[in-house]
């Protein structure tokens, strides 16, 4: 039984902080093996600061071709959209039965968990690892103990908000993104026009 973390997210795009926490997460043992889920986009919602699915799944896996342990998944690509984390979590263990899968979140999210679409039943199907972001408490009710667990990764002070603002600034984001993925977004030109107002 392979234990496989799911690290789900926009990665628009996909930058140092990302990295840092995958390769952590691995390292640390608490998983065999983390997929980086690509959220596909969302059809109900405004998209005009999202780079295409193409892009951000080929920034993604520039990314985790470097680290061991770590693959891109653009599997929530086929699901019905929207896509909850429930469902695809679910639809995994359907199709993987021998597997069991760790939902990876950062602190932020674990603080609005209770808000999440049938976040009861997810911590009681499998097993949830937070990472520390910078301002939020993690309290885990002792009812959890066994099923939720903290990973000390690195906190990281970048945001994909932040490089895609200074991509239309036109200013560098060297040590913001892995290399090959600044030259993959200069070559196709993303992010390049201001952001649009929400």
């Amino acid at each position: 039984m392979r234990r496989i973390g799911i690290f789900g997210g926009s990665f628009n795009p996909i930058h140092v902080g990302h990295a840092l926490i995958a390769n952590y997460i691995v390292e640390s043992g608490a998983i065999d093996m983390l997929w980086l889920m690509v959220s596909p986009q969302n059809p109900l919602k405004e998209n005009s600061g999202l780079a295409s699915d193409y892009h951000r799944l080929r920034m993604t896996e520039l990314v985790s071709r470097r680290i061991e342990n770590v693959i891109t998944s653009a599997f929530e690509f086929d699901l019905p959209k929207p896509s909850y984390t429930i469902d695809t979590l679910n639809s995994l263990q359907a199709k993987f039965p021998d597997d069991e899968f760790y939902l990876v979140i950062g602190a932020d999210n674990w603080c609005l968990f209770d808000k999440w679409k049938n976040g009861e039943e997810i911590i009681s199907k499998y097993h949830i690892l937070i990472y520390p972001r910078r301002g939020y408490d993690i309290v885990i009710p002792e009812k959890y103990s066994d099923r939720v667990k903290v990973v000390e990764a690195p906190l990281i002070e970048v945001s994909s908000t932040q490089i895609r603002e200074r991509l239309a600034q036109m200013k560098p984001v060297s040590f913001y993104v892995p290399e090959a993925v600044e030259k993959y977004i200069l070559k196709n030109k993303l992010y390049m026009e201001a952001p649009c107002a929400d």
